[in-house]
């Protein structure tokens, strides 16, 4: 756990004040720290009876930690879960980001609604305006942009190509890594290559931007890890995050995705809206031509 998420984690905080609690309040904090993941999914009722104590015991706990209320808790006991080092010799109970092999369902739900909001909380936190500004008239510039992706992460690309071509920007982007490399070699000084990877270290990922880079293309990376390989090459760097992958089997982050979504969406916003006169009427032809007819009535 690094120092910036110590001073915030729930956990943390229930631990270190446990001792100067009143025995009701305290008993409380012990149920809690002594099996989180079972007490986020614990009503507040559940929860002041495994304490023994009424429900309005639990109520000042809450005020005593300065939260606004019960789901506070739960949301915070959930996000201080995903924020622990996962240790090698407990890896066979997890499943993927926080989730554990025996949650019940209401907790799985809880864990994955929690794991979203933080990946899109923490980055747009990470979202620099003066690097998005910036990156918004790089692609402004550009003759086209070409993206590089493998896995999940294709996905994110395709919703890219998807929005900048409404938006009047030649776009391109391969599923086959090869094919991406191979459209690489034919970039330009005044192309944009961006390149998704939540770690930052993937290998054909990375192939296609040495190619790009040797051309002159400007390679914009977005990642969650900023010393990371692709972070290194990159001209320009956009800071994504997600929950912290928690399985060796299951190891790809799935909520980094809506990060990166978000960084995409923001990206796209600020694009149309800065150069409105120039892309509003590629909106609006390729709605009434392209998406209208597909609709009920279009």
């Amino acid at each position: 756990m690094t120092d910036e998420t110590t001073g915030t984690n729930l956990l943390h905080q229930i631990s270190r004040r446990a001792s100067s609690m009143s025995p009701a309040l305290r008993g409380v904090a012990e149920v809690i720290l002594a099996d989180p993941e079972a007490a986020q999914a614990m009503s507040i009722t559940e929860l002041a009876n495994r304490a023994g104590v009424a429900d309005s015991t639990v109520s000042r706990f809450l005020r005593d930690l300065d939260l606004d209320g019960y789901n506070q808790l739960r949301l915070g006991i959930a996000q201080a879960i995903y924020s622990r080092p996962v240790s090698t010799a407990g890896s066979s109970g997890w499943v993927y980001e926080g989730i554990l092999k025996d949650d019940p369902q209401p907790a799985v739900v809880e864990k994955v609604l929690h794991g979203s909001i933080e990946a899109l909380t923490r980055t747009a936190e990470r979202i620099d305006p003066l690097t998005l500004s910036a990156v918004v008239d790089r692609i402004h510039g550009a003759s086209s942009l070409y993206f590089a992706a493998m896995g999940s992460s294709a996905t994110i690309a395709e919703s890219a190509v998807l929005r900048f071509t409404r938006a009047g920007k030649s776009c391109a982007f391969f599923r086959d890594q090869a094919a991406q490399s191979m459209g690489a070699a034919t970039l330009k000084e005044t192309d944009v290559l961006v390149a998704v990877s939540h770690s930052g270290d993937s290998t054909p990922v990375l192939a296609t931007v040495e190619i790009a880079r040797f051309h002159g293309a400007h390679v914009v990376a977005l990642t969650a890890t900023v010393d990371s390989r692709l972070a290194e090459l990159a001209d320009t760097v956009l800071l994504t995050a997600g929950a912290a992958a928690s399985s060796d089997v299951y190891g790809e982050s799935v909520t980094a995705k809506w990060g990166q979504l978000l960084v995409i969406d923001v990206l796209y916003a600020n694009y149309a809206t800065r150069y409105f006169d120039e892309t509003e009427p590629f909106l609006r032809e390729s709605y009434q031509s392209a998406i209208r007819p597909t609709r009920t009535g279009g």
